[in-house]
């Protein structure tokens, strides 16, 4: 992670975080241990617990633990210790939030407190922020990292597209070309999706609530229809709306014998499970380590890690190469909000261009790519009405 590094050894040498409490509520693992460590390299007290049970990696809380950054999680965590852990952050009164999936501000929110600023991972987490905004509860500023360009590009299209269909394989080894994939959300997650699906040969199907999406994804040669019509011709259902129930009972009705349903989303409520569980005729049988079978009695469907983010908890989650973009973004982001304490609204915000372009132009120079500079005629040409 050459980006990361290089804003640590910068962020050692300046100090700019000294002092400052940082929590976060991300995914465990060995990417989020650099962040974790730049962070304290820039002099600040680094907490950690896990935005999903099934990401977490032991061997790092181990080793984190270790070198003094606290960390509370445990790969397949109950509900309620994942309540705790949050709590646990919240008692420690972070000055920095760094979110994935808008828990830990709820509830710092929740109880009564505030914080310099925060930022947060996730289109779903952002938002649930924007809706706390609206009704006038959020307490202290929020950077929408899901939404800066880095971020939707590399973590999202590239990340979301690749290591899903990476956890897909991993859980069930399918081959992918001469089946039918059901894409439900064509966002930049879905687009990543979709795309590295039609390469490796599977006939790909986008069902989406948006019509802009909905038509974008049919110019980009994607068939569009409802889900409904679209459950009668899938062999494999991946779901990444950020919304709840979007494959219901009258869904899984439809579907073909020996259907496989995951989630690419961040939270486990996109397939309804209970739904899915009503409709069994038969107990519940675990057919691979990681995948499901529930027997419809005319068929049966099989659901991928209880429908948690597939990615992370089949695989190992985004390449290290791009959670090198997204964790240098956070780390630039942390100091940002530090450098502008008490001068931003406690609203959802974009984040400011030009730690985007920061990234971008750091993740070149660690590719050894060089790019071309405007000459000051073209400067004055594209800055001028006349």
């Amino acid at each position: 992670m050459p980006v990361l590094r290089s804003i640590a050894e910068r962020f050692e040498a300046e100090r700019p975080l000294d002092g400052i409490r940082v929590a976060a509520c991300l995914h465990v693992t060995a990417e989020t241990a650099a962040l974790a460590r730049a962070l304290t390299r820039g002099g600040a007290e680094v907490r950690l617990a896990a935005a999903n049970p099934l990401s977490t990696q032991d061997d790092v809380v181990e080793t984190l633990d270790g070198g003094g950054i606290a960390v509370s999680s445990a790969r397949g965590e109950s509900v309620e210790d994942y309540v705790a852990h949050v709590k646990a952050l919240v008692k420690a009164e972070p000055q920095i939030t760094l979110d994935d999936g808008a828990d830990l501000v709820t509830a710092v929110n929740a109880a009564g407190q505030t914080a310099l600023g925060g930022t947060e991972e996730t289109t779903t987490g952002i938002v649930r922020l924007r809706h706390l905004a609206d009704e006038g509860g959020l307490r202290y500023p929020i950077l929408a990292l899901n939404e800066a360009r880095t971020e939707r590009t590399f973590n999202d299209r590239h990340g979301t597209g690749q290591s899903a269909l990476d956890g897909i394989l991993r859980a069930t080894n399918i081959l992918l070309a001469g089946h039918t994939l059901v894409l439900l959300g064509y966002g930049f997650a879905g687009k990543g999706v979709a795309e590295r699906a039609r390469g490796a040969g599977a006939a790909v199907i986008v069902c989406e609530v948006d019509a802009f999406r909905a038509l974008e994804a049919r110019m980009d040669g994607f068939e569009v229809m409802p889900i409904l019509d679209a459950a009668e011709r899938g062999d494999l259902f991946v779901t990444v709306t950020g919304s709840r129930a979007v494959l219901r009972a009258e869904h899984f009705k439809r579907m073909k014998d020996g259907a496989i349903l995951a989630n690419a989303g961040h939270f486990d409520v996109e397939v309804d499970l209970d739904g899915l569980t009503e409709l069994a005729v038969a107990p519940v049988r675990q057919v691979l380590p990681l995948v499901e079978e529930f027997d419809l009695g005319d068929r049966r469907l099989h659901l991928l890690t209880r429908g948690r983010v597939v990615n992370l908890s089949a695989a190992e989650g985004h390449p290290a190469s791009v959670m090198d973009v997204s964790f240098a973004l956070q780390a630039l982001a942390v100091e940002h909000l530090v450098r502008h304490e008490g001068k931003l609204e406690p609203k959802v915000l974009p984040v400011p261009r030009e730690l985007d372009d920061e990234v971008a132009r750091l993740k070149l120079a660690a590719l050894g790519v060089e790019i071309d500079e405007l000459t000051e005629g073209q400067r004055r040409y594209l800055t001028s009405w006349a």
